[in-house]
């Protein structure tokens, strides 16, 4: 589906990483399909399936909400869309 997003956070855990990010994407009306999360001596990893086909905005915009909200946590975001990355690893 083309409409799908990869984002992936990661940095320092915190309180609250969960809730600003999931709260971005459904102020974009982005619908999260998959979520993963963990913590490795207190760092925090989370990987999420998304997918922006309800959304009025552009990946663009979404994507740099997103990576806004992450930079405000001082924390590593990464929006891709799910159709690019599929195709980097075909072989």
């Amino acid at each position: 589906m083309a409409d799908q997003i990869f984002v992936t956070v990661q940095g320092v855990d915190k309180v609250g990483i969960v809730a600003k990010v999931t709260a971005i994407l459904a102020q974009y009306e982005v619908n999260i399909e998959d979520i993963k999360q963990t913590l490795m001596q207190g760092h925090f990893v989370m990987f999420m399936l998304c997918n922006i086909e309800e959304s009025e905005h552009s990946f663009k915009e979404i994507k740099e909400a997103i990576t806004n909200v992450g930079a405000e946590m001082g924390m590593e975001i990464w929006v891709q869309k799910k159709e690019i990355f599929d195709n980097m690893h075909k072989i």
